[in-house]
């Protein structure tokens, strides 16, 4: 599959007026194939395989939040990048997941052709899932190279998605100490 890809990246450097045979450009074709299949191994990963048994049972039953995620993922419209951070949180009902899986969630659905919006539902989906939670809230800000490379060319704007499910959604002032939080 790697060749394949590789082949594909030769054909449109060429296709853009380019020598791929030229010192510079000579194995940019597979290292572009390596680096767009690392940026989309989100396809290979699933959910069980990256939870790995890490839910616990705990008597916890207050909000627990994960703040400032890093995620890089790439825009599905244009093969662009956009780059931000990930805030969760979540409301235990008898069971609390391994701290380290929420950033595994978060990199698995954004190693895929994407868009933010998709990319927060599917976050909080995929906690609500493994956790059973009474709640789950995802926010994500993040900035598209789409909309600061080409386009309008607009610098510093940056979007901002979120998802708020069970109690989230249905207890106000749940989701106003969740948004106080990660301001």
């Amino acid at each position: 599959m790697s060749d394949d890809i590789a082949e594909h990246y030769r054909q449109i450097i060429s296709a853009l007026g380019e020598d791929p045979n030229r010192e510079g450009l000579r194995d940019t074709p597979k290292r572009a194939a390596k680096a767009m299949q690392f940026l989309n191994a989100g396809y290979t990963q699933s959910l069980d395989d990256i939870i790995n048994g890490a839910v616990f049972e705990s008597q916890t039953d207050e909000m627990v939040l994960v703040k400032d995620i890093e995620l890089y993922s790439m825009c599905e419209h244009h093969l662009l990048p956009f780059i931000g951070k990930c805030h969760i949180a979540y409301l235990p009902d008898g069971k609390v997941l391994g701290l380290s899986k929420f950033a595994r969630i978060v990199d698995m659905f954004a190693r895929r052709m994407q868009i933010q919006e998709n990319l927060t539902r599917e976050i909080a989906e995929a906690v609500q899932e493994v956790t059973q939670a009474k709640g789950v809230a995802v926010v994500i800000e993040a900035r598209h190279l789409c909309m600061m490379m080409r386009g309008v060319e607009k610098q510093n704007s940056s979007m901002t998605s979120s998802v708020m499910l069970g109690g989230f959604r249905k207890n106000q002032a749940t989701r106003q100490e969740f948004l106080m939080l990660i301001s």
